[in-house]
């Protein structure tokens, strides 16, 4: 009498049994398989713009993309591209951030990251984004190490790109004081984040609810003592 197989014995599947996919196993193959061609397209994306030697999207490699997609280099935009892939250095992206960025996008090629754009900068004006926006546009303008602060010709110039859309009155005014006063060479952020505040809770030109014993920084109590001096 033959013996049974041990299989048949310890009650295992015999492994000639076909093995079976479930419709969402199925799924997640396809998915899988359909990102990882996307994550190579946007590798290669990031290879056709950036330098062979650094191995990153240099300033060049930046204005070439934004030539196109047919965006001016200056477009805030840009900056709002930088802030979703979370850049650190200006004027640089790197393979990582490149990919976090693009992933997040979901843009594969030139053409969907122009289309993707106007989402983008929606996101960035959502209240709960654009004060990191913002705080984060002054950060990626330090470009030396342990820099802590910026010359006022950039900040007016940052001012203009980041805030001069949302609140166009209060940053002619105060980019108008930053060029004739002389007490301050450079900009902190803390300074620059006053302003936010100021142009988010302070009555804009009366100046009624302003109030110079409450914790502002001094540059715009100067501010505010040099535009009431202009109205009177």
């Amino acid at each position: 009498m033959m013996r049974r197989s041990a299989s048949k014995k310890t009650g295992q599947p015999n492994s000639t049994n076909p093995i079976t996919y479930s419709p969402s196993d199925l799924f997640r193959t396809a998915s899988s398989k359909a990102s990882s061609k996307e994550m190579e397209r946007i590798d290669n994306l990031f290879y056709s713009y950036a330098n062979r030697s650094s191995g990153m999207i240099d300033p060049e490699g930046i204005e070439t993309l934004c030539s196109d997609m047919k965006v001016d280099h200056t477009d805030v935009r840009i900056l709002m591209l930088a802030w979703k892939m979370r850049a650190e250095k200006q004027g640089y992206f790197t393979l990582e951030e490149w990919r976090r960025g693009l992933k997040a996008l979901r843009a594969d090629t030139v053409s969907k990251l122009r289309k993707a754009l106007p989402e983008l900068e929606k996101e960035v004006r959502r209240p709960s984004n654009f004060v990191d926006f913002y705080s984060y546009s002054f950060r990626y303008c330090l470009t030396e190490e342990k820099q802590k602060s910026i010359d006022i010709e950039s900040i007016c110039q940052l001012l203009d790109l980041v805030l001069g859309s949302q609140f166009r009155a209060q940053v002619d005014y105060f980019v108008d004081y930053l060029k004739i006063q002389s007490d301050y060479k450079v900009i902190n952020l803390d300074q620059w984040m006053g302003f936010f505040r100021f142009c988010n809770e302070i009555s804009f030109p009366d100046l009624k609810n302003y109030n110079p014993d409450l914790a502002w920084p001094l540059i715009l109590d100067n501010f505010v003592e040099w535009m009431q001096a202009k109205q009177s």
